[in-house]
């Protein structure tokens, strides 16, 4: 059998796994919240360790906690910033108290029991390290998680969203260039409609792209940056020393390298947590898009012989167990669960804010940066692979552009203001009956029309 320790709290006794470094209060989370077997992602703890760092520095600064207990926590706080070490140590499933109280004692009591450990006393003891005393001095976990919330947000977008979104922009801006003199069939309502450039489709996507950046995430990101550190219960400040709040936040800018501001009103980011639905609302905007643009390629390669067939698709892997030689738009299919996922996280995190926020206190902490940083994170990864398996390795099928554009009726366009709309659509109508082309229609009927090669040249209608 496991060997064990006995530890005690306000409510009894309770048996401890001997070798872990959480307490008796993580020992009844784990119990009492057996949901979905699903836990903190790593960003998001290693963002409260960040916060935990930034509080001790400013709490050894107002002699709230002793300099040489400070010290010990801070070596163990360094040690799962620096080494990644008890990383493990956080179970608690993430359908737990909605203010995600339990995973913030859940890190006082590890940053608790290394810092005894390291000052030679034993686990469990919570002497003279104590995991409220001395770890959490200062704080709430109304304030604490919050704050790791925005952290993680922001850290997550940087590491894995900013740059898949760049380089997809500088893959679209290369097949633009590329694409420059195509002009193919333009559609609307998936029907023919007027010419228009290949690279013009493309610039769509791009354009996009960019008007997320500095419309949607980068006001999103500066909301993230708002912190509401330092207003402990209810957004208070109750049991903070002077100045504290501003410290804490200084301090967070040195350790992650974000620019971040306090919180003039820290209730608000405590009872809300309108910035994560900022945030969560941004990504769905982006989903969109990446949507629009995986499901245009995969339309525009299909095929290749009853389908658009205008573009050529990058041949990935097999695309059927029984039908050889078939290919699919895997990268396009990909792409769209992704967003559709993202879509879904949207819709919770939403949700969530709506029946969360209660009174003075939001109550759906944990499912909606679990939601959030889960948005970040595939959309970042489905865009890498979207840009490198499909965007990358995109080709045109010129010929049967070519042949689709000399037979488009929409051609007739062009002759409307010439000889009528009523006698275009005519026009167009029979040349559609008869399987024949604008140009040969026109002639047949002898309607004489100056420059009718000049007129009917797609390149001269885009």
């Amino acid at each position: 059998m496991a060997k064990t320790r006995r530890e005690k709290d306000s409510i009894g006794e309770l048996d401890v796994p001997l070798d872990v470094y959480w307490g008796i209060n993580t020992q009844r989370a784990i119990m009492n919240f057996k949901i979905s077997g699903r836990t903190f992602p790593r960003e998001f703890i290693i963002a409260l360790v960040q916060v935990k760092r930034a509080c001790l520095t400013a709490n050894i600064a107002a002699k709230k906690v002793d300099k040489k207990l400070g010290i010990a926590i801070g070596t163990a706080i360094d040690e799962i910033l620096n080494e990644g070490k008890y990383l493990d140590q956080f179970p608690i499933d993430i359908f737990q108290t909605g203010s995600g109280t339990q995973t913030n004692v859940n890190m006082n009591e590890v940053l608790s029991n290394r810092a005894n450990e390291i000052l030679g006393e034993p686990r469990g003891t919570k002497s003279p390290v104590h995991p409220n005393d001395a770890v959490n001095a200062s704080q709430s976990s109304n304030d604490v998680i919050p704050t790791a919330m925005c952290i993680s947000a922001l850290n997550v977008i940087h590491d894995s969203l900013l740059g898949p979104i760049e380089r997809l922009r500088r893959a679209l801006n290369a097949k633009i260039k590329e694409f420059q003199n195509v002009v193919k069939v333009g559609r609307t309502h998936l029907q023919d409609a007027v010419p228009i450039k290949l690279s013009t489709e493309f610039s769509v996507y791009k354009a996009q792209l960019e008007t997320f950046v500095s419309n949607d995430l980068r006001p999103a990101m500066e909301t993230l940056s708002v912190l509401p550190i330092g207003g402990t219960a209810l957004g208070t400040g109750l049991n903070t020393p002077k100045g504290y709040a501003e410290q804490v936040v200084r301090e967070l800018c040195k350790i992650t390298g974000l620019n971040l501001v306090s919180n003039p009103v820290k209730a608000e980011g405590i009872a809300s947590h309108s910035a994560i639905v900022r945030a969560s609302t941004a990504l769905r905007i982006l989903a969109l898009a990446c949507m629009k643009m995986a499901n245009d390629i995969r339309w525009m390669g299909s095929g290749p012989r009853a389908g658009l067939s205008e573009l050529i698709l990058p041949e990935n892997e097999p695309g059927s167990s029984i039908m050889p030689g078939k290919v699919n738009p895997t990268q396009s299919e990909a792409l769209i669960q992704v967003c559709l996922q993202v879509i879904g996280n949207d819709a919770t995190i939403a949700a969530a804010e709506g029946f969360g926020s209660i009174l003075d206190l939001n109550v759906c902490k944990p499912v909606m940066i679990v939601n959030l940083l889960d948005s970040i994170k595939i959309l970042g990864g489905g865009i890498d692979s979207f840009t490198q398996h499909c965007i990358k390795g995109l080709k045109v099928n010129h010929q049967h552009i070519a042949k689709q554009l000399e037979r488009s009726l929409m051609l007739v366009t062009k002759l409307s203001p010439i000889i009528g709309y009523d006698r275009a659509s005519a026009v167009a109508k029979r040349a559609h009956s008869e399987n024949k082309t604008i140009k040969e229609v026109v002639i047949e009927e002898g309607i004489e029309i100056d420059n009718l090669d000049e007129l009917l040249d797609p390149s001269t209608m885009v």
